[in-house]
Formats: C-alpha cells, sequence, structure tokens
C-alpha cells in the first residue's frame, strides 16, 4: 500500500503537471454576483455547465435576487430552468433555498461553509464552489469528474464525496485544494472521461495506477 508521504509527492506531481494545461478560471459557470454562481451551482447538477449557461442570461436579467424566485409562480419558474434538466426538483431548491437567504441572512449569500450548509438544497460541492470562486475561502470541490479521477488515480479509495474531499485535503496544502480540484475537473472533461479514458493524450498517465489496467 502506498504511504501518505508517497501519495503526497504523487498529488503534488499531478497538480504541477496538469496545472499550466487549463485554464485559471475557478467555475466555467457565467455569474456576477455570489448569488447568481449559487443558482447557477444549483442548476449544474446533472447538466453541463454550456448548457446552464445557455439559461442563465436571461434568467439572471428575470430574476436579480431570492425574492424575485418566490414571487413567481412554480410553472413558470420551471419552465424557465427547463432546458437545465430536472427543472421541477431544481426550481423547488432555488424556491427552498431563496426562502432561507431571505429569512436567515437578509437575502445575502453567506461567506462560510457553516452558513451555507443551512441553505436547503445547498452541500458541500456547492458550498465549495461558490466559496472557492466568490469569496476566495480555500475548498475542494468534489463533482463527479474529481470523484473519479481521485479514484483513478489512486488518491482515494471511498466512494462518498464528502470522505473524498477530506482524503484529497490531506494530501496537499490549503492553498492548492481549489486548483487541484479545478484541474481534476478539467483533465476528467477533456481526457480522463467517464466511459474510455484517453491514455494516449493524459499527461499524468505514469503516475496513474489505472493506467496499467
Amino acid at each position: 500500500m502506498e504511504s501518505l508521504k508517497k501519495k503526497k509527492a504523487r498529488a503534488r506531481k499531478i497538480l504541477e503537471i496538469l496545472d499550466p494545461l487549463y485554464t485559471k478560471e475557478k467555475t466555467a459557470l457565467q455569474y456576477r454576483t455570489p448569488f447568481q454562481l449559487l443558482i447557477a451551482t444549483i442548476l449544474s447538477a446533472q447538466c453541463t455547465d454550456k448548457q446552464v449557461n445557455r439559461v442563465t442570461p436571461v434568467l439572471f436579467e428575470k430574476y436579480r435576487g431570492p425574492e424575485d424566485y418566490l414571487k413567481v409562480p412554480t410553472a413558470r419558474l420551471e419552465e424557465d430552468i427547463r432546458p437545465t434538466g430536472f427543472y421541477k426538483n431544481k426550481a423547488r431548491s432555488i424556491r427552498r433555498c431563496s426562502q432561507a437567504l431571505l429569512e436567515l441572512y437578509d437575502g445575502r449569500v453567506p461567506g462560510t461553509m457553516e452558513e451555507l450548509l443551512k441553505l436547503p438544497g445547498v452541500g458541500r460541492k456547492t458550498a465549495n464552489c461558490v466559496l472557492g470562486a466568490a469569496f476566495g475561502v480555500p475548498g475542494v470541490v468534489v463533482d463527479t469528474h474529481v470523484k473519479r479521477l481521485a479514484l483513478r488515480l489512486g488518491l482515494t479509495q471511498k466512494k462518498d464525496p464528502d470522505k473524498i474531499e477530506m482524503d484529497l485535503q490531506a494530501l496537499l496544502p490549503e492553498e492548492n485544494w481549489r486548483r487541484f480540484s479545478d484541474v481534476l475537473i478539467y483533465h476528467g472533461r477533456a481526457v480522463c472521461k467517464a466511459r474510455k479514458p484517453e491514455h494516449d493524450r493524459c499527461a499524468v498517465m505514469e503516475l496513474c495506477p489505472s493506467s496499467a489496467l
């Protein structure tokens, strides 16, 4: 079994190799305010960022704050976000989250993990995305790409996203947490795909235990 020291060194090398290959943008989601990012992140569940970005320009013109999502009839909101998929559940999550924002934080998106997790529909992945991109707070965003690559790279054996987050945080200094999850996301989309990873294009193949399988 690989020692923690060797795993840390391998994680640092993976980051060193992948870092210059991908954009420095902290998220591909388009937004202007923390609240817009929160809504966009909710919409991005089981939907591509590109598709969310097609919907949000019009959406954010119609709905400026939490109160706007509560005033509109549910059916209208569902129709506005329908292209992102699972629109009924997402509309319900957005309305519940908006209500909680108004009741708990006067409509302001809070800047701590503890506060964000009090919002309905907000888990650690969403909270880390908002905290890192909008507030510069260190964190590891564990989406489907990060989960897949962390397992393939042998950086964790866990399946639970929260436990994967803790394992990855233990491998790198906190100033590298967000960037590491970002490059894993971008690498997962471009090369280390779910169904057929492109080993011939992988810059970290020599550091990946699964490439030999």
